[in-house]
């Protein structure tokens, strides 16, 4: 999903003489303020800079991703790096998809203002088809990720808290299938309002289509919306969970120094992975929960009735949490880049350096001071 920009219209028509000319070009101007649609935003850039960067961060993931799955081909980590490669490419596909869609609703804009109006805003009641195909995407590709990494944090903490169960349950084949019913299970979701369960709709300001929340909400709609949001925040529940067990477990082997050397190598991927694991967790939280409570809370407002008068407020929140949603395909890439065992050795031992030295720094103080109260001392005694 690419950020969609925000293009706000004031609605102030001029005082101008009544020729014909001025009438042609303040009638879209009139239709605009009197139907209170937004004018179609046709300035691209920052969206084309958004999918650009989307892309490059992802496929540079990817390249990291796959040299690291082929040097570990038959270890335990295999596993993580085929569910790890399998979110990045998602979210790489779903960031062209969705980025391509977006930048289409953009190219609108350089027409002439009615044409634009016309094909840029729809009509919100019966949207179009490349409407309906966005609005899946928004669901699928945000589905994805977050059952992605669910999946990865139930399979680290049981790794790393049951290496013989994992061992011998975990399997390349089983880890396949594991995907595809992920996929599967995601697809089946965002097909739902084409089986007349929810319904997808033009947002504001016009640019993004999701499930239908803010005008019109009916109880399919409302169910929906509850399914998608107790699903993506069950998973981050889950995942934060798993983690948080297998991180418990990896500090008291850690406090433990066992000294074999195999093992520690094994802690150490452990270790690795799940810190990656944290930082796709934190960044799936921060990035994803504003668009599901806010839209969930949308949508309750909205079916209950009591949106009327809050409803300006509620589209500024929704557009907020889209862009959030969006700067998670561009963060995730960045977990596995920054976040590798040779980057975490790095910044331990530039810590641990700078610990030392201001270690050896205290004592050198301490010594001097020592130093000089006992000279006083010898001094007085002297006298």
């Amino acid at each position: 999903m690419l950020a969609m920009q925000h293009c706000n219209s004031s609605g102030i028509i001029a005082p101008s003489p009544l020729t014909n000319h001025t009438t042609m070009v303040q009638e879209p101007e009139v239709e605009l303020v009197a139907h209170n649609v937004t004018r179609p935003p046709s300035n691209p850039t920052a969206a084309g800079l958004t999918m650009t960067l989307g892309i490059l961060f992802n496929v540079v993931a990817l390249i990291i991703l796959a040299k690291a799955y082929n040097r570990f081909r038959r270890r335990s980590k295999a596993t993580f790096l085929l569910f790890a490669s399998s979110l990045v490419a998602t979210d790489l596909v779903g960031h062209v998809i969705a980025g391509a869609l977006v930048l289409n609703k953009y190219s609108v804009g350089t027409g002439s203002t009615a044409d634009a109006v016309s094909s840029f805003q729809g009509d919100p009641a019966d949207p179009d088809a490349s409407c309906l195909f966005l609005g899946g995407c928004m669901v699928f590709f945000g589905l994805c990720p977050l059952f992605l990494g669910c999946a990865m944090a139930i399979e680290r903490c049981l790794g790393v808290t049951r290496p013989l169960l994992h061992a011998r349950l975990v399997t390349t084949a089983r880890t396949k299938m594991a995907l595809a019913l992920i996929w599967l299970l995601a697809l089946c979701v965002a097909l739902l309002p084409f089986f007349s369960l929810g319904a997808y709709t033009r947002q504001y300001p016009g640019t993004w289509c999701f499930i239908k929340v803010m005008e019109g909400t009916k109880a399919t709609d409302l169910a929906f919306v509850m399914l998608f949001s107790g699903l993506a925040l069950s998973s981050l529940s889950l995942a934060f969970v798993c983690n948080t067990i297998s991180g418990i477990t990896l500090v008291r082997a850690r406090l433990k120094k066992r000294s074999c050397s195999q093992r520690c190598s094994a802690r150490s991927h452990d270790t690795e992975m799940v810190v990656q694991l944290v930082g796709i967790m934190v960044t799936s939280c921060i990035c994803w929960s504003p668009l599901l409570v806010f839209g969930l809370i949308s949508a309750t407002r909205s079916y209950s009735g009591f949106l009327d008068t809050e409803r300006d407020t509620y589209r500024r929140l929704m557009m907020t949490g889209v862009r959030m949603a969006t700067c998670n395909q561009i963060l995730d890439p960045w977990v596995y880049i920054l976040l590798r065992r040779a980057i975490l050795r790095k910044i331990y031992r530039i810590t641990k350096r700078q610990a030392s030295f201001k270690g050896s720094t205290f004592r050198s103080v301490r010594w001097d001071l020592s130093s000089f109260q006992n000279s006083e001392k010898s001094s007085v005694n002297k006298i």
